[in-house]
């Protein structure tokens, strides 16, 4: 995959300064690389940030319905989301005079830079690409259409994020740990407090509720033998003491955790990971890429997939908070063997069901149906943290793998990832049906 970064596309921009400005728009103004560009600085943003898988699936959304509410009608072939997400009216109209991938750029950017903690990392990518549109000759008075109108959609997305119940959570009750035994408890090294317990109160996008695809429940908790629970427990520590290199290799590319914590004497530091959800906006860009999506195309793929996101942290996080199961680790170590260590570090709240696996279900959907279910990529999501380049048949294929990955790391029974890729399944296909962004005629690709 090759990337142009920020920088080529002002040199080229500024070579092309010289073109009439009412024209038809330059194509370094149409690139799509400026809003993959938008999106991947947002994630590494929150990457720097650290960012809670909940709360970054929350900003992408958001992100992208910005960015893709901007852009859509100014394409006959698009359809807008108002109506469709819960609670959400039309925003402002764009004039004549918009153009829409500056409008999509400049909504993504306002809402981005309100959302995130670093926002001076955000507006510097801003002042770039206004930078390079006006190298490229787009025109002053439309650039300034463009970008007001950019802004107005933001603003209107904010408005409406406002209301979806997150400032709330904010002063919500706290976990409280229980004495009850199969219950959820803090774990090495850092045993950090359970991590947004309120997060199911949020207002869905597109579920009915939190609890729409509330998976079956675990077995009861019970170290007998034999039994269902202890089953559970048993694999868990058959498959890491007997682990490959590929199961390992394969674990380590989907760990995704933002809480990696490392103890060095009396000190402790974070390693900052991509979370999940911004793994699989990355894969969201390989396949816009693949594609050859222009900025309308790019903004579609981000938003059915961030809204899958964003779903599917609800719904694992509702059934988290409900069932409150306990880690592997904590259960092995008192009972079993008080040396076994799981390969991945164990993320700061319950067990059940696995969020890897209900999010990678989610957005595998959300993907197939825009892309086919036979795109092979290559996923280089992960090199810029130190991983190699994985390949997959299919975003079904990477959901899968996923999936299992969580078993592999030592963090997730067996039951909560197969199930949780069925929760996530049955989100994604849920959104499929209920969301058009597509005029009918041309409904599909």
């Amino acid at each position: 995959m090759t990337v142009r970064p920020l920088a080529l596309l002002l040199a080229l921009g500024l070579l092309a300064g010289c073109q009439a400005p009412d024209g038809p728009p330059p194509a370094e103004a149409e690139d799509p690389e400026l809003l993959h560009g938008a999106l991947q600085r947002i994630t590494d943003v929150m990457t720097y940030d650290i960012t809670s898988p909940p709360q970054a699936a929350r900003i992408y959304a958001y992100v992208s319905v910005a960015a893709y509410e901007a852009i859509a009608p100014t394409r006959a072939d698009r359809v807008s989301l108002a109506g469709q997400l819960r609670d959400f009216e039309a925003p402002p109209t764009p004039g004549d005079d918009v153009h829409g991938p500056t409008a999509a750029l400049w909504a993504a950017l306002t809402v981005g830079e309100a959302l995130t903690f670093s926002d001076d990392r955000v507006a510097e990518y801003r002042a770039e690409a206004e930078q390079t549109l006006r190298g490229a000759g787009l025109g002053r008075a439309r650039l300034a259409a463009s970008t007001a109108h950019g802004e107005a959609v933001a603003r209107h997305v904010l408005a409406w994020a406002a209301a979806d119940g997150y400032a709330q959570t904010r002063s919500g009750p706290a976990y409280t740990i229980s004495d009850e035994p199969g219950t959820w408890r803090p774990t090495p090294p850092a045993y950090m407090d359970a991590i947004e317990p309120n997060w199911a109160t949020l207002r869905p996008f597109v579920l009915d509720s939190a609890a729409q695809f509330k998976p079956e429940p675990p077995p009861p908790y019970s170290l007998a033998p034999g039994s269902p629970f202890r089953q559970q427990v048993d694999d868990v520590v058959a498959v890491t003491n007997a682990m490959t290199e590929e199961q390992r290799a394969i674990a380590s590319f989907w760990d995704c955790n933002p809480y990696v914590m490392h103890t060095r004497g009396h000190a402790m530091f974070a390693t900052k990971k991509i979370t999940p959800g911004g793994h699989w906006m990355g894969i969201a860009a390989i396949a816009s890429r693949l594609a050859g999506d222009d900025t309308a195309g790019a903004a579609e793929a981000y938003v059915r997939t961030a809204l899958a996101l964003a779903d599917g942290f609800l719904s694992v996080w509702d059934e988290k908070y409900r069932s409150r199961l306990v880690r592997p680790e904590t259960v092995i170590n008192e009972h079993i063997d008080e040396d076994w260590a799981p390969l991945l570090q164990t993320p700061p709240f319950p067990e059940y069901s696995s969020g890897h696996s209900v999010i990678s279900g989610a957005a595998a959907e959300a993907l197939t149906a825009l892309y086919g279910d036979d795109i092979a990529f290559d996923d280089d999501t992960e090199v810029p943290y130190g991983l190699p380049v994985r390949s997959f048949g299919s975003f079904r294929e990477a959901a899968e793998e996923a999936a299992i990955s969580r078993l592999y790391g030592g963090i997730h029974y067996r039951m909560a990832a197969e199930r949780g890729l069925d929760q996530g399944r049955g989100i994604g296909a849920f959104h499929v049906e209920r969301l058009d962004t597509r005029t009918p005629s041309v409904a599909g690709r």
